[in-house]
């Protein structure tokens, strides 16, 4: 595996490294021992999925606070997806910068985002599929989220927005939020 650096601290786009032949290919999409080399999450209680029907739908932006902040690996294994992640970690040299990843299921790429992150995505296809490891359990209190149209951060989406759920609808404007 690749780890790439991002314009955001601490998150990595992680590209697989194939090994093919007339078959097709294997390849490794985690491993506990480089996965430590690099400083990064090697524990993950959950292992998460979603379908995402219509093109141009955002999900998110969504994390939870503290003391259930999660570590994700989100990888897009059918159709793809524009990968939506905000740096919330008020110490952070890139506090409250976005980063977007197109994640496909062609290209295999996978985004590690860490604690402290909203997270987030848009389908560029219909029947986009996710898969997420998660390093928490789900934890209901614990709960957040900002908009995907907050002026604060000013995402620039690629597709406009076809249908976003009343709940990702309603968060209320960025106000300093501790993750």
């Amino acid at each position: 595996m690749r780890f790439l650096t991002t314009d955001l601290d601490g998150a990595r786009l992680i590209e697989i490294e194939p090994a093919s032949d007339n078959r097709g290919f294997f390849a490794r999409t985690f491993c506990v021992s480089e996965f430590a080399a690099h400083g990064l999450e090697t524990a993950y209680v959950q292992h998460n999925t979603s379908l995402t029907k219509e093109v141009g739908t955002v999900r998110g932006m969504h994390f939870q606070h503290a003391p259930a902040c999660e570590v994700k690996i989100v990888s897009c294994v059918r159709g793809a997806i524009y990968d939506v992640i905000i740096d919330l970690r008020r110490n952070s040299p890139t506090y409250q910068r976005w980063q977007g990843f197109e994640l496909t299921a062609d290209n295999r790429r996978r985004l590690y985002v860490p604690a402290g992150f909203a997270h987030g995505f848009q389908a560029l296809t219909d029947d986009a599929e996710v898969a997420y490891l998660i390093s928490e359990f789900y934890t209901p209190g614990a709960t957040g989220g900002v908009r995907h149209d907050d002026p604060a951060f000013k995402i620039r989406w690629p597709l406009p927005v076809t249908v976003l759920s009343d709940k990702d609808r309603s968060w209320p404007d960025f106000a300093e939020e501790t993750v």
